[in-house]
């Protein structure tokens, strides 16, 4: 039975949404923890003039993955059943928490992961094209390599059953900490369930930052990350290797 979540958000420079989405969020979450990664536009004088969240701050800015790491740490620290993730950039639709925990309770996951392309919504919006097209092909790899069924590998909004999170070893700071984050779910038989949610795109040409932005890099990055994992598992664990080998 679920007694405690907590909502966590890693922010970076979301000053033209963050007030306004942590006042959604609040809606729908007594506990908020908002992890700033850096931001120097003005978001962190916003964070610290509420007193309605916790903040941690990361001076200077360590990256997204870093962000939810810390999110897992606190989690863990302060003894929550439950840590729901959801991104601060309007993507996703704060109502949808309860669903998120509900949804972790009922079907006794340790995992609730958002897919924006299990189910179409009315009004949902095309995502980026190359955006897409990486998402595709990295889901593709997982259920290949590791027999994760997925339809959506990157989407931020989750739920995590916290006494799950406690065997894993996570150190990817950037972008790509999710497939890390999945590759060790695999290897420890973590329970994983999709819940669909909008496809909610207000900013096509939103920044990775960096040489990120190019594609070809951004993929290179991440199949640099997923092979790391792969072989890291390897060493630890012989099912995940058993399924990368075949």
């Amino acid at each position: 039975m679920i007694r405690r979540y907590v909502t966590a958000l890693p922010v970076y420079n979301e000053v033209a949404h963050v007030d306004r989405v942590l006042d959604e969020v609040l809606r729908y979450s007594d506990d908020v923890l908002v992890i700033d990664d850096g931001s120097t536009d003005g978001t962190s004088e916003r964070l610290t003039a509420r007193g309605d969240v916790q903040v941690i701050r990361h001076e200077p800015n360590r990256g997204y993955g870093a962000g939810l790491i810390s999110a897992f740490d606190y989690a863990q620290r302060e003894g929550y059943d439950v840590l729901v993730t959801i991104d601060c950039d309007g993507q996703h639709e704060p109502k949808r928490i309860p669903q998120f925990v509900a949804k972790l309770d009922e079907t006794g996951a340790d995992i609730v992961s958002g897919s924006r392309y299990l189910q179409a919504f009315p009004g949902d919006t095309a995502p980026p094209e190359q955006r897409r097209a990486i998402n595709v092909r990295i889901t593709e790899q997982l259920e290949e390599l590791l027999g994760l069924s997925l339809t959506d590998s990157f989407c931020g909004f989750k739920a995590y059953r916290v006494e799950a999170l406690r065997d894993l070893c996570l150190t990817e700071p950037g972008y790509a900490m999710p497939l890390e984050f999945w590759v060790q779910a695999v290897a420890h038989e973590l329970k994983i369930v999709e819940l669909p949610v909008p496809l909610i795109y207000l900013d096509e040409k939103r920044s990775f930052g960096g040489s990120l932005d190019d594609a070809d890099r951004r993929f290179a990055y991440y199949q640099e990350v997923l092979q790391r994992a792969l072989r890291k598992a390897q060493r630890c664990r012989g099912g995940v290797a058993e399924r990368a080998d075949a």
